[in-house]
């Protein structure tokens, strides 16, 4: 059983390793690799700025982040943001976990606030080179991203304008999230993830207390003061989804359940082994839901 739970995390980094190298190719005036050194660590990213881009009017920051054992470049290939930035305009960036595999410290341990320093500092430095419009800086994530998403909107709620996650994997303790204003934020979690059960509780590849998603969501909502019970959205094949609404500030909290779904992004523009990650809904893109959710909020 060890064997086959150090087998499947190889696998999946080995995976995201070759998806990156193919995400690397191309124009490399709107790509670039950048590093930068926060509490004594070096840290990487991957920095893609469309062609549309002048410097002379503010545009919005994205900011996506892979999951266990992924990469900046493979969070770019899979979740396709690339594509969006060119047709909307804005900037997105893709920074890099740390070990082997690369991983986020998103749990609360001593090590988690070079994380969030990480994070503080790569938007320092992006609005210090280029034109970013600071009410309007979004963070997404996948899995282990998804976790580090949320421990975000927890720490960094006076720069993040709103949030997303997918397959989130959320182990920050919520006695250690104290936004200073809510954030608000759209996930989306399959029924049959192997990964991070809907239903919370460890799972084959890691003996973690996930929390239940629905009830996660649901104590999000209500540290955002929303109305406690949430409106039914329209299902989309196998999806359904639900919105707190009535909240502070207008920071909704939507939760997209894939019934039978699995660990993969939904969508995505690639595709890891169905016994892997279980079944990848193709029935919605989230990204394009991820930026139609985001592009609602700016910091007032």
């Amino acid at each position: 059983m060890k064997f086959f739970h150090v087998f499947l995390i190889g696998l999946l980094g080995w995976l995201s390793f070759g998806m990156g190298t193919a995400a690397n190719a191309g124009s490399e005036l709107a790509r670039r690799n950048g590093t930068l050194t926060v509490d004594g660590e070096v840290r990487q990213y991957l920095l893609y700025v469309p062609k549309s881009y002048r410097g002379d009017q503010p545009v919005p920051l994205v900011i996506s982040i892979h999951g266990y054992g992924g990469s900046p470049s493979q969070q770019q290939k899979e979740s396709g943001w690339n594509d969006l930035a060119d047709q909307y305009g804005f900037i997105v960036v893709y920074p890099s976990g740390t070990g082997t595999p690369k991983h986020w410290r998103a749990s609360g341990t001593e090590d988690s606030y070079k994380e969030i320093d990480f994070i503080s500092a790569l938007i320092d430095k992006l609005e210090a080179d280029y034109s970013i419009d600071a009410t309007r800086i979004y963070v997404n994530g996948h899995s282990n991203g998804g976790g580090m998403t949320f421990m975000l909107a927890c720490t960094l709620s006076d720069r993040i304008a709103a949030a997303g996650a997918v397959s989130g994997g959320y182990l920050y303790p919520w006695q250690d999230c104290n936004p200073t204003r809510p954030v608000p934020l759209i996930a989306f979690h399959g029924t049959a993830d192997p990964v991070v059960p809907y239903t919370g509780g460890p799972s084959r590849l890691f003996h973690y207390p996930f929390p239940d998603i629905s009830t996660f969501m649901a104590r999000y909502a209500q540290s955002n003061g929303c109305q406690t019970t949430p409106q039914t959205l329209p299902a989309i094949q196998e999806v359904s989804g639900v919105e707190y609404t009535g909240c502070s500030q207008n920071a909704s909290v939507i939760l997209y359940t894939i019934d039978g779904g699995g660990h993969g992004w939904p969508g995505g523009r690639t595709r890891l082994p169905e016994f892997v990650v279980g079944k990848t809904s193709q029935s919605i893109d989230a990204t394009q839901m991820l930026w139609d959710f985001f592009s609602q909020y700016s910091l007032k």
